[in-house]
């Protein structure tokens, strides 16, 4: 029996949205499964393993995860907890015209030859917004294919995203520090404990993890901190509650680094997210 229920948000000849939410209690790898059309996912709340033959992807709120059509793949959970995503499908033109040829496995044909990109901030924004306005029926339709078709540029162009770098031993590794760190997204962890859980030395732990993302390991935290914020901002009110939850140490906090993140405070974002 399926663990997971994906919600229609919008369907078009362009473009279709789902918001799909697993119960994450496949704690170990899940049977084959497989999409008629190739999928890209941004997930939103908690965190997975994408299983394609010996290759594995963390995927979590700070990137796009591709699913390949006819590409069998598994997927476990690791973290408790379930995750969310928001999944689009293109029909194959506009995804062929939007997709940069570097990112294609074979001209022509809408299959990527990567699992999975880091997005940018404003990537992450306006993913958010596109889910909760039609999550709201807040977006007409017109209006709701042009922002998903933007969000999928930007992505797909080339210019907003970055590929993870490092040996394939590095790459696993620092997946295994992302699973410590979206345990817990409230606790305040320390080098010392993050490292120990996955079995090297703070100083190696944090050369290794800026190689291969790009940014340090405590930037890393922040940004899921702040993704977990865009998701639950669209339905709460309590600033101050929520900014503890997530381990800032007050809602000042929360709010500058918010806002040095996105550009906007989180009560702006409150009000984008629910204007019509």
């Amino acid at each position: 029996m399926t663990d997971f229920h994906a919600r229609p948000l919008l369907t078009t000849d362009t473009v279709a949205v789902w918001d799909v939410v697993c119960e994450g209690t496949c704690r170990h790898k899940s049977t084959e499964e497989c999409v008629a059309a190739t999928h890209l996912v941004f997930p939103y709340r908690g965190a997975y393993v994408q299983h394609i033959g010996r290759a594995e992807t963390v995927a979590e709120p700070s990137q796009i995860v591709f699913i390949n059509q006819d590409e069998a793949y598994r997927v476990s959970h690791p973290v408790e907890g379930g995750d969310a995503s928001l999944s689009i499908r293109l029909d194959t033109p506009t995804l062929l015209e939007l997709a940069s040829a570097d990112y294609l496995q074979v001209k022509g044909r809408p299959a990527f030859n990567r699992t999975h990109l880091r997005l940018d901030a404003r990537v992450q924004v306006l993913a958010a917004l596109l889910r909760h306005r039609l999550s709201r029926g807040m977006i007409e339709t017109l209006e709701a294919e042009s922002v998903a078709l933007e969000l999928l540029r930007r992505v797909l162009s080339g210019g907003s995203s970055r590929a993870a770098a490092g040996s394939l031993g590095r790459r696993k590794l620092v997946d295994r520090a992302k699973l410590v760190l979206a345990s817990d997204l409230g606790r305040r962890w320390t080098l010392a404990a993050v490292a120990a859980d996955v079995g090297v030395s703070p100083v190696y732990l944090t050369q290794v993890f800026q190689q291969v993302e790009g940014l340090p390991l405590y930037r890393y935290q922040l940004q899921l901190r702040l993704a977990r914020a865009l998701d639950l901002l669209g339905d709460n009110a309590d600033l101050t509650a929520l900014a503890l939850d997530l381990g800032f140490s007050s809602h000042s906090h929360f709010s500058a680094a918010f806002k040095r993140t996105y550009g906007q405070t989180p009560s702006a974002f409150q009000r984008s997210a629910r204007i019509r």
